[in-house]
């Protein structure tokens, strides 16, 4: 067998094995390599599925081009951009740059508990609901606070992002991303979920919460920003290539995104706007594994480039309970593509 089949083979079995230990969920994977090495596919590479939070690569890239315009500058206090929303009592001065990189000291509205106790994903998966950003600051101002300059994953922070992109690009977070993103790099299926889009909920693949279904439409057509896109492999493959090759916004944006890393669930980092998995030694035998830079989402979603082995993987296993799973994934089938 030559090596082309050994390693694809290989990478195979391990997403069979993933696939009988998963439980349900539908796994598509897929890793390219830029380097001339093989491709390799599980799954249709056309098929729809939630990226969840991933979409947060969007944001950035979008925010990047409205920064290169001249129209935004990240270092502009958040509150002051979005009069509107009165947040200056939830975010102070904390800047765009501050949002994007997770250290504003905002909460998160989505996994942090209100008063009463339950996080706005528990309350969903006991009965989907909707909201807007207006909910989200509400609710912001009943769940623990951070502290500015230290690191806080907060959904709040994108809300509000995608609330400026809207006011700065006057238009709708869904038209943006089509217009700047989708549209340019001809990826034809990939959109925002929104209420505009709620008949096709049936044609994604279906994600899960343990063995239940999460049927939750007006849920997912309200995060928008903070991890409401759709895509397929190809599409992702599209984006990441784009992203990371300076077609999105100028490539010397690309270097102050991914830097000043900070610790944000270990052993994930975030830049700006961006994240970053490495492994340390002490959890691999102490055997060296590359550093993957992209973002993930809590679907099982991971959109990341490997820039010392020169591949990218895009893939989702639909499945919300088995969060370090992806990652393992990631890991194990980049080293067996490159041996």
């Amino acid at each position: 067998m030559c090596k082309a089949a050994l390693m694809a083979t290989t990478v195979t079995e391990i997403l069979n094995n993933a696939s009988r230990n998963c439980g349900p969920g539908e796994i598509l994977w897929s890793i390219r390599s830029s380097s001339g090495g093989s491709d390799i596919s599980y799954g249709d590479t056309d098929r729809p599925f939630f990226i969840a939070s991933a979409t947060k690569l969007y944001v950035t890239a979008i925010l990047a081009q409205l920064r290169n315009e001249g129209v935004l500058s990240w270092e502009s206090p958040i509150a002051q951009l979005l009069p509107e929303l009165s947040i200056s009592g939830l975010v102070g001065d904390a800047t765009v740059r501050e949002v994007m990189a997770h250290t504003s000291g905002l909460g998160d509205y989505f996994e942090a508990k209100r008063d009463d106790g339950l996080p706005t994903f528990d309350r969903i998966v006991s009965g989907d609901f909707g909201w807007d950003v207006n909910d989200v600051v509400t609710w912001t101002h009943h769940v623990p606070p951070g502290v500015r300059g230290k690191s806080l994953y907060s959904d709040t922070g994108y809300q509000l992002l995608g609330a400026l992109i809207e006011r700065l690009d006057r238009r709708s977070f869904e038209q943006s991303v089509r217009t700047r993103i989708v549209e340019p790099l001809s990826m034809g299926n990939t959109y925002v979920f929104s209420r505009n889009t709620m008949e096709r909920f049936d044609s994604i693949a279906p994600f899960f919460n343990g063995d239940a279904q999460l049927r939750i439409p007006l849920a997912m057509a309200s995060v928008q920003a903070d991890g409401g896109i759709v895509s397929t492999l190809n599409d992702g493959h599209t984006f990441i290539d784009a992203f990371f090759a300076g077609r999105l916004f100028p490539a010397p944006l690309m270097t102050e995104i991914a830097m000043d890393w900070h610790r944000i669930f270990r052993p994930l980092e975030y830049g700006t706007g961006i994240m970053r998995f490495k492994l340390p030694r002490v959890f691999t035998g102490f055997r060296s594994v590359p550093a993957f830079i992209g973002h993930s989402g809590a679907t099982g979603t991971v959109m990341y480039r490997c820039p010392e082995r020169q591949l990218t993987v895009v893939g989702t296993i639909n499945q919300v309970r088995k969060r370090s799973m992806p990652y393992r994934l990631m890991v194990r089938t980049a080293l067996a593509h490159s041996g």
